[in-house]
């Protein structure tokens, strides 16, 4: 007779990575409908424009250690922004290998459209908190994701 072996005092539903994992899909659904519905972006693509936006001129490497993003997927989306006209790239004077990013005018427009929803929805997520957890959130996030 084979007997249970499950541990009954694993909870799933309380397992930290579990739950971080079901908050980052609910919180992050809506703005993803918005960057994707208005530019047709995914979400690596997002990300590089708003690394751009904040940063400035920066290459595909920079922005993949920054952001903690592959480099073929930062590659990808740096194709698909350059296609869209939404990023510049010029290559390195002294290393061929590397190339600049940076935002056009189109890129910045759209930064600035989604910036200003970011913050208003970043805004209606914390709106259940108080400052101090809001502040204690982002702080225990940062330090789980090894920041700080």
């Amino acid at each position: 007779m084979m007997r249970d072996t499950r541990d009954d005092s694993f909870d799933l539903s309380d397992f930290l990575p579990y739950l971080l994992n079901q908050a980052a899909e609910a919180s992050g659904q809506e703005f993803q409908t918005i960057y994707k519905g208005r530019y047709g972006m995914l979400r690596t693509e997002w990300r590089v424009l708003f690394h751009l936006g904040n940063y400035g001129r920066m290459t595909a490497k920079e922005i993949g250690e920054r952001a903690v993003i592959h480099k073929t997927k930062v590659s990808r989306a740096v194709q698909k922004l350059a296609a869209r006209r939404f990023i510049t790239r010029e290559r390195h004077a002294a290393d061929r290998r590397f190339e600049y990013l940076d935002l056009t005018t189109a890129g910045r427009a759209a930064y600035r459209d989604l910036h200003e929803v970011a913050r208003q929805y970043d805004a209606r997520l914390t709106s259940g908190f108080s400052a101090e957890e809001t502040v204690l959130l982002r702080d225990m996030l940062k330090r789980l994701a090894g920041g700080q």
